[in-house]
């Protein structure tokens, strides 16, 4: 399954379900860090890590503004390689940036060993605990109570949608019509199958069916992961239950079958090759880069089963950085209210702050593109509907586990049962 922006390349991606103005302040936290420690005359470099592009640009320039004594420099990987390198950085003890992106398949990795990380609480960051939704705090803090990162982004989580595709299908295109075709995952099935009744030559109902079931097992109370750390794969009904209906969708000829983020997924929203992709508020200006021509030929719906969110990321300090203080400031200033606001309006990274959900500035958020979808609305109530899940040491090797099953199914490799043992055969031994 995707998890994250492509922002220009991104893909949270390792298989099909592997499994994005101001310096003010939000809820009593310095928007521009309180600390002083960067308010000195001492010239220091502060790097930060990313996967793909945050939007901070801009804002580097307002915190260098703020602090003249401090210049930032952004370095980007793909996705995979940042935290491959990530990892590699803490067990030797150098090469990290002074400010490092974790996605939210990967925090759990990082966060079982808080050690490696300053405790960003040291900084004040736990009066930052009121600003977040109470899901996305709890994915940043350690199980010792360290707070290794601070949230960015959510995803949220929608279903964008093609409405010529629809209209030649016979389908309606009006988005309140839309969302109430698919209320459930089984509904969702059986539009497909009416799609398929009159769907255009050469297209597809979707892309592929991973982020749909990333979505499916993310909706449930439980994940791969129970709260004590047991990989739960073969024990818990919902993933049996997403994987049966993401197979069925496979099967049943629904499915493009077209892998993310690859030149043909790509090429796909521009030819449109499929009707309906799984949609975080970070997927919006992929499509709009991707397939430009397009505009208004987009809408977006609400998600089947309620509430999702794709992706999101947490800033975090590594303990082997120089500079511990100022990168501490730095990233409450990148993750502080404004700067959230900010950056969803320049690229659509939706804030993980709810108090912003209400202001009229996102929540009467619309997007041309999608044909004037409230686009403030919609993921502000797919991220308040969502319900915390816990994510485990090895969240995202697990996820990649069962993504290539469902990839292998894809291809007519194996039948959707051969797959599934494989995957339970291969999950039982992550530790």
């Amino acid at each position: 399954m995707r998890s994250r922006r492509s922002r220009v390349a991104v893909a949270c991606a390792a298989g099909m379900l592997a499994f994005t103005a101001g310096c003010g302040t939000s809820g009593g936290s310095g928007g521009s860090g309180g600390s002083g420690g960067s308010g000195g005359s001492q010239k220091i470099t502060l790097t930060v890590g990313l996967f793909g592009d945050f939007g901070y640009g801009p804002l580097y320039k307002q915190f260098e503004k703020l602090h003249p004594n401090v210049t930032i420099k952004e370095r980007q990987e793909q996705f995979a390689d940042h935290h491959t390198n990530l990892a590699a950085h803490l067990a030797t003890g150098s090469g990290a940036a002074d400010v490092e992106a974790v996605e939210i398949g990967y925090i759990g990795t990082f966060s079982a060993e808080p050690g490696r990380f300053v405790d960003l609480r040291k900084y004040g960051a736990a009066a930052r605990q009121q600003d977040y939704l109470t899901w996305k705090w709890q994915q940043g803090v350690a199980g010792n109570g360290a707070v290794i990162g601070l949230g960015t982004d959510v995803g949220g989580l929608a279903v964008c949608y093609r409405t010529d595709l629809f209209r030649k299908a016979g389908l309606p295109t009006d988005r309140t019509k839309v969302s109430a075709l698919w209320p459930t995952w089984q509904q969702f099935l059986a539009t497909g199958e009416r799609y398929k009744v009159g769907q255009p030559a050469g297209t597809h109902f979707m892309d592929g069916p991973g982020e749909f079931m990333r979505a499916m097992i993310a909706q449930a109370p439980e994940g791969v992961y129970d709260a004590q750390d047991h990989v739960v794969v073969a024990t818990n009904p919902a993933v049996k239950q997403a994987w049966d209906l993401a197979t069925q969708m496979s099967t049943a000829g629904m499915s493009a079958k077209l892998t993310d983020f690859t030149p043909a997924w790509t090429t796909g929203f521009a030819k449109g090759t499929f009707a309906t992709v799984a949609c975080p508020a970070w997927m919006m200006a992929y499509i709009q880069e991707q397939a430009k021509a397009t505009s208004g030929k987009w809408d977006i719906a609400a998600i089947p089963g309620g509430g999702g969110s794709s992706g999101g990321s947490h800033l975090t300090v590594p303990r082997q950085g120089k500079h511990p203080r100022e990168a501490a400031e730095l990233v409450e200033f990148l993750t502080a209210a404004p700067q959230q606001d900010a950056v969803f309006k320049a690229i659509g990274n939706f804030p993980s702050i709810p108090a912003l959900y209400s202001r009229p500035d996102v929540k009467n958020f619309s997007n041309p593109f999608f044909s004037g979808a409230p686009v403030g609305q919609i993921y502000s109530a797919s991220a308040l509907n969502l319900k915390p899940q816990h994510l485990g040491p090895l969240e995202g090797d697990v996820r990649t586990l069962i993504g290539n099953g469902l990839t292998r199914v894809e291809e007519g490799r194996q039948t959707p049962d051969q797959a599934w043992q494989q995957v339970l055969t291969d999950v039982a031994k992550v530790k």
